[in-house]
């Protein structure tokens, strides 16, 4: 039974080699080499953001200080694995404009992955997830002179959102999951 239960762990050593980092190898053969402890130990996988990316709420972000329009802020994001951030909760909006007084000392104006150009008013985030959350500010998205289809976070040094033409030039921010 025991060979049994060793094969079953070498096959598992295996598979996790691929996924898994050095040490959290390490931790399973130590397992394996003390017959009767760890049987039942679950190695869990190290979750961590790529460096200069920030864990906010299981997913990471990265404020991009190069100056974009939309569309080529989100062709960066994707070159980097990412899209443009979307943000589902008022946490995540607190932590991305954090991450970017961190590291402009202000509040700078940023590109978010939210658009409406196909159809407008029908606001959608560029990863694809619900848009079921958002924060605009007073008397926004108004779509000034019709031309407004992507969303600013920071407008005007405030804590909100604001539909602006999507060929200005902006920071940006890119978020992946995990």
């Amino acid at each position: 039974m025991k060979t049994l239960t060793v094969t079953a762990l070498l096959c598992a050593v295996m598979a996790l080699t691929t996924a898994a980092t050095l040490s959290e190898v390490k931790d399973v053969q130590e397992a394996l080499e003390k017959p009767g402890e760890g049987e039942h130990q679950v190695v869990k996988r190290s979750t961590c953001c790529p460096g200069g990316w920030r864990q906010i709420n299981g997913r990471c972000f990265l404020f991009v200080k190069q100056l974009m329009n939309w569309a080529h802020a989100e062709r960066n994001c994707q070159s980097l694995g990412a899209n443009l951030a979307s943000v589902h909760q008022a946490l995540e909006q607190d932590e991305i404009r954090r991450m970017i007084r961190d590291v402009t000392h202000g509040d700078t104006w940023a590109w978010i992955g939210g658009a409406d150009a196909e159809i407008e008013g029908c606001w959608l985030w560029s990863d694809g997830t619900p848009f079921t959350f958002s924060h605009w500010c007073h008397g926004q998205p108004d779509n000034w002179k019709g031309n407004e289809h992507c969303i600013q976070i920071n407008w005007q040094g405030k804590e909100c959102w604001n539909d602006l033409i999507c060929h200005y030039k902006l920071a940006s921010v890119c978020a992946k999951n995990i």
